[in-house]
Parts: structure tokens; C-alpha cells; sequence
């Protein structure tokens, strides 16, 4: 849209600055988002979440609201440049307490001034949790940011506990235990006494189906939850927990992404979950193209990987947005996605967490779900599956998280994406995991941070220039991958002069244009650029051999210089 129309839309979204909305400049980003405290984003962040909740304008001048604009270009996170997806996952990063549920960042993109604004959308503070940047607790009276009062501290340290509701821990009015099926219970009963080995094996046995459904905390007074119906239910009980959606699609598609079969599973997922699996055309690995992969046979995909991203689908999907989960079987990788934003907020916090996720949406299932072995609450299961990925030596996990549109995705790979980096970590027992992750950005052909790719090029690992890097030409060359790597990095420059001065000579008295010569040499130029990035390259060599007197330019067409003179 035009500057003048972002500016009217601003003025009546967001009319006038009050506890809810905050309008900043912040021109410079870098030196603004998490700056001094009280004077940057995240201190603003924090005293709007400490009151209802709201909105932080940046790219505009307070009361005026004419647009300024802000400068993204040199803020980075953990490594990535940075966009209103990444800094969003900064927040709940830097914001101790902050809810990911509701936090998200727009952004607006002038089309006659090219001015970026943001509009930070932020949730208010957790029951009884304030909100901290920098260690401490802030709100704002009137136009003045301040640390958190002593009276506002001790309305949010006496609210309520349940007031963030749980939508699994709901009672289903009209359920009652024969809405539950008796397999499903068995199994849970038999999991249960796995799990909690240290409960004596007969007091378990004793316990009739009510008292083992209270422990479990799928029942309360009696009644029955939401999820008890999601674990245990019989089909028929998932129409009780309309209009929400208790159901996983399984989708299987060919090369060309044509569904070839699909079908539909419900309640209770306890058991349905193993249905699921068994869809699954898991192969058997014996052999790989180039030796052997593995000591072993293994399977395409590891047991305990695509079981627990399903099972935390089942566990993190927010039910209330009335949509189902999808697990799509594509040739050499799965594709899971569930409704709802991503509690951690990051995949690096999830991954780097050193203590349990501290709440959960649906704290009631996920709970139950423990209590069966679907999955754990310590924050192991995602860290898990990126290290039996790198173990078996494949590509990691592709986690893309949408928190505007509230969707999580996952990816998991079944096959090598590039061998390159397969060997490497076959050979290369000095990689940590974050070095992996790095590494397996590259060979998907996906931009890292600089720091990250300079520290990748001192070791060796890597080699070229932003943002076109590729695993470097010695681990080429040891593990015996040179075809692979002359087609991506392109034949050396000696070699292109050679074959252009002899597509010349046999173009003989007419010459040839640039486009021409493309096409002739395309073949063997750097895969790893665009297409217009090679035909610059081609360019500049061609002037180089015009610069070297060896070949002249006649109007569009290029000529050796000993058929010069028969054009003319």
C-alpha cells in the first residue's frame, strides 16, 4: 500500500497511545530491540503485556504518527537475519514469562517510499506470571515507562490461576465411561504401570476404571474430559466434542505430488496412532548409491521419530481453530501439520531449553499423555529426533512455524538430500549438533547467518561466498564426491575461456551473441547461482577476453579476432 494509506490505516487501527498501544520510531532496530533497558522494544513489550495486553507501533513518530520507517537490514538472531517471524520467537526469548500465544509482528512495506513499519501484537502477561525484560517487571503510566508498581505486582500475583482456561480439561456434558472404549483403557492401563514402575503392579490391577481415569486426571467429580474422549473415546464420542475437530489425515503422494491414497483417523488416538504408522511404506536401507551407508539394515524412518512428531501433533494441536492435523507421506520425507502457535516459540529454544516447558495448551492431554508414554514434558522429545536424524546421518528435521496464522510444520526426512553432507558426517566426528543444523542449511540451499558461515569457512566445512556456500572442495575430494562438486561449483574459469574461444572459432565469420554462448556453456556453470547470476558471469568473461585482445565485439555478436576482418 502507499505511505499515505498505511497512515490512514494506522490512525484508525490504532488511534490514540494508551495502556494498550505504544507508537516508537525506533529507526534503528539493532541498537533498539533489546538495547538499554526501558528505552528498547523489549521493556515495552513488557509493560504492555503487564497491563491488558496490546499493540507497539515502531517506524512512526509519536502523536503524529507521520511514518519514519525502520531499518531491519542489520538485525540478526542467533545467527539469521532477521524477519517479523524471528523476532517475534526473540521476544518470548528475551521476555521471561511472555505467552507465545497471540504474539506475533505485522509488517507493512510502502510502495512509493519503500518505509517498513511493524505492529507488534502482544498478549497479556500469564496468570500470576508478570512479564520481565531485563530482569524486571515494567508497565507504563501515562507516556512514562517504569519498573512495575508494587499495587500493579499485587493484582496479577492474586489473579485467579485458571484464568487461562484449558480446553482439554473441560468436562463433555453429555459423557459418561461407556463414551469410552475398553481396549483403548486397557492399553492405558498397561502403559501407565510402564511408566510408573514405582506403584506397586497390584495396586494398579485394583483400581477400577474410574479411580485409574481420576489418577490420570481424565475425569473430575466423575465427569469426563476432552481428553479422555481424544485418548480413549470411542469413534462415535468425537462428534460430542463438536465443533471442534479430533481427527488425523493421512495423505500419500507420488513424485509429482499426485494423492494417490488417503484416509481418515479419529478418537481414540491411543490406539489409532499405531493405525496411522502402519500406513507408512517404511523401507529397508541396505545399500546407498556411492558404498555402504550403514553397518546395518535400518529403516527409512526411525520408529521413535515419526511417532513422537505425531504424537505432539495429537498433544499441541490447539483444538478450538476446528481443523484437523495432516500427516502427508511423500517420496523420501513426511510432512506433518497441526493448528496453533508454537508454545516455545522458537525451535532454538526448544532445542537449547535446559528445564521443562513450563505450561502447556492442552496441560490436561498433554499430562495423560505422559502418563501413557506418548510423550515426555521435559522438553527431550524435539532435541531427540534432531539427534537420531543426525545419527543416522540424514537431513534434520525442517520445522517452519507460523504464528500469525497459528500452523506448525514439520518435515522429516527419509533419504539424503546431498551426499556431500552425508559423508561429511560420516567422517567428521568433531561436528556438534548446532554445526549439523548449519551444515544441513547449506545443502538445502538456505541462507546462514555470516558469523555462523565464517566460522564454518575457518574449519574448512564449508566454501564460496554469500549467500552461495557449499560444502568445500577438500571434503570433496575425501570422500570421492568431485562430479558432484564440479557440477555445483562449475568447471574453473581456464577451462570456460577455452571452450568460449572454441565455440567462437567454430562459429567462424558470423560470430555469436552472449545468449548463445550461455546456452552452449550453461551446463558447466556453477549450479549453485540463477540463472542470471550466470549470465553476468558469462558476461564478464567474455569482456575479460575482449579486454586481452583475443576476442573483438561487432554490434550484439562476439568474434575471434582472426575472423574480424571477413566480417567486416
Amino acid at each position: 500500500m502507499l505511505e499515505l494509506e498505511l497512515q490512514q490505516y494506522l490512525q484508525h487501527e490504532y488511534p490514540q497511545e494508551n495502556a494498550r498501544c505504544e507508537w516508537k520510531e525506533f529507526k534503528n532496530l539493532k541498537n533498539s530491540f533489546c538495547g538499554n533497558e526501558k528505552d528498547d522494544v523489549v521493556s515495552y513489550v513488557s509493560a504492555i503485556a503487564n497491563m491488558e495486553g496490546g499493540h507497539l507501533v515502531i517506524g512512526v513518530k509519536d502523536k503524529t504518527l507521520e511514518i519514519i520507517g525502520t531499518d531491519i537490514s542489520r538485525l540478526a538472531f542467533n545467527g539469521q537475519p532477521a524477519n517479523a517471524q524471528s523476532a517475534t520467537f526473540k521476544l518470548t526469548e528475551q521476555c521471561t514469562y511472555l505467552s507465545s500465544e497471540g504474539l506475533s509482528i505485522e509488517e507493512f512495506v510502502t510502495d512509493d517510499t519503500n518505509k517498513r513499519v511493524w505492529v507488534i501484537h502482544i498478549p497479556k502477561h500469564l496468570p500470576r506470571r508478570p512479564v520481565l525484560a531485563h530482569k524486571k517487571a515494567w508497565q507504563r503510566i501515562e507516556d512514562s515507562l517504569v519498573e512495575l508498581t508494587q499495587e500493579r505486582l499485587s493484582v496479577i500475583l492474586e489473579e485467579p490461576i485458571y484464568t487461562a482456561k484449558d480446553w482439554s480439561a473441560e468436562l463433555v456434558p453429555d459423557a459418561t465411561i461407556d463414551d469410552l472404549d475398553e481396549v483403548a483403557i486397557a492399553k492405558a492401563r498397561m502403559m501407565f504401570k510402564k511408566v510408573h514402575s514405582r506403584i506397586p503392579v497390584e495396586e494398579v490391577n485394583a483400581w477400577n476404571v474410574q479411580t485409574f481415569l481420576s489418577k490420570c486426571g481424565l475425569t473430575r467429580n466423575g465427569g469426563i474430559t476432552r481428553a479422555a474422549i481424544i485418548l480413549l473415546g470411542k469413534y462415535e464420542s468425537a462428534f460430542k466434542l463438536r465443533p471442534s475437530v479430533a481427527q488425523v489425515t493421512w495423505t500419500r503422494r507420488d513424485k509429482d505430488q499426485e494423492v494417490v491414497d488417503y484416509e481418515h483417523f479419529t478418537v481414540p488416538f491411543i490406539l489409532t496412532v499405531d493405525e496411522i504408522l502402519s500406513k507408512i511404506e517404511n523401507l529397508t536401507l541396505r545399500e546407498m548409491p556411492g558404498g555402504t551407508l550403514f553397518p546395518d539394515t535400518m529403516k527409512q524412518y526411525d520408529d521413535y521419530t515419526i511417532r513422537e512428531a505425531l504424537h505432539n501433533c495429537i498433544a499441541h494441536q490447539d483444538y478450538t481453530l476446528q481443523q484437523r492435523i495432516n500427516f502427508v507421506e511423500n517420496p523420501g520425507y513426511l510432512y506433518y501439520s497441526n493448528a496453533g502457535t508454537f508454545i516455545p516459540g522458537t525451535l532454538e529454544n526448544a532445542l537449547r531449553n535446559e528445564e521443562p516447558q513450563m505450561h502447556f495448551r492442552n496441560e490436561c492431554l498433554c499430562r495423560a499423555m505422559v502418563d501413557f508414554n506418548m510423550i515426555d514434558t521435559v522438553s527431550r522429545g524435539i532435541k531427540k529426533m534432531f539427534n537420531e536424524q543426525w545419527r543416522r546421518h540424514f537431513p534434520m528435521p525442517d520445522y517452519e512455524i507460523d504464528q500469525i496464522k497459528k500452523k506448525v510444520v514439520v518435515r522429516i526426512y527419509g533419504n539424503e538430500i546431498n551426499k556431500r553432507y552425508t559423508d561429511l558426517l560420516k567422517t567428521n566426528d568433531t561436528l556438534s549438533l548446532w554445526d549439523c543444523i548449519s551444515l544441513d542449511a547449506v545443502q538445502k540451499g538456505r541462507t546462514i547467518h555470516e558469523n555462523i558461515a565464517q566460522d564454518l569457512l575457518k574449519r574448512g566445512l564449508i566454501e564460496g561466498e554469500a549467500p552461495h556456500y557449499s560444502i568445500s572442495l577438500s571434503i570433496a575430494k575425501n570422500t570421492h564426491q568431485l562430479p558432484s562438486y564440479t557440477k555445483t561449483k562449475g568447471l574453473d574459469k581456464e577451462r570456460l575461456r577455452q571452450m568460449t574461444l572454441q565455440y567462437l572459432s567454430n562459429a567462424g565469420d558470423e560470430g555469436a551473441k552472449r545468449d548463445s554462448i550461455y546456452e552452449y556453456l550453461k551446463d558447466v556453470l556453477p549450479q549453485n547461482k540463477t540463472e542470471e547470476q550466470q549470465l553476468r558471469y558469462v558476461g564478464r568473461l567474455l569482456v575479460e577476453l575482449n579486454e586481452e585482445k583475443l576476442i573483438d565485439r561487432i554490434g550484439l555478436k562476439w568474434i575471434l579476432k582472426d575472423h574480424k576482418r571477413s566480417v567486416l
